[in-house]
């Protein structure tokens, strides 16, 4: 695996495993948990949602990167090329010291392989580098985002709880 700045000719495949990745999220989890007005409302369109955000995730004159994980040869084909193993996009607030993650998603055969662990600290390097102290990271509270909660605590994030509430008016 090689982590990499993105370039646009990535900008399909991050799009593409952005959708796959919180598919389970959206329809399997947070429309069957509140309901489809409240669904539609909130996040009826979000892959296109996602398709018209991946575009604007990598604007380094607006402090704003994004890493790529390229997957190695591990189909034994010799191309070394096995696709984007997953992305981390964040920001950096120079005149705060502060660094933000937005997205972070790793393909599924890539998961459980420190993927996610590599890009995070590539980003608070890089983070570092332009003068951050800080890092914000956010994830869900439900079942589906446990993994990434647990990833975040081994990176020494300390959790602060939030609850959101919806209701369908």
């Amino acid at each position: 695996m090689r982590i990499r700045a993105f370039t646009p000719r990535d900008l399909a495949s991050l799009t593409d495993l952005t959708i796959e990745t919180f598919r389970p999220f959206y329809e399997d989890s947070f429309r069957p948990l509140v309901g489809e007005t409240v669904f539609a409302n909130q996040h009826g369109d979000w892959r296109d949602d996602y398709r018209r955000e991946a575009p604007r995730l990598h604007a380094p004159e607006r402090h704003r990167y994004v890493a790529v994980a390229e997957a190695g040869d591990d189909n034994g084909d010799g191309d070394g090329d096995d696709g984007l193993a997953g992305y981390v996009a964040w920001s950096v607030d120079p005149d705060r010291r502060n660094g933000s993650i937005s997205h972070l998603a790793v393909s599924a055969q890539h998961r459980r392989h420190h993927v996610g662990t590599a890009l995070c600290e590539h980003a608070f390097a890089h983070m570092r580098s332009l003068g951050a102290e800080v890092v914000e990271i956010g994830t869900g509270g439900d079942p589906f985002h446990a993994p990434a909660r647990a990833l975040y605590e081994r990176l020494g994030c300390t959790a602060l709880p939030t609850a959101v509430y919806y209701r369908q008016l």
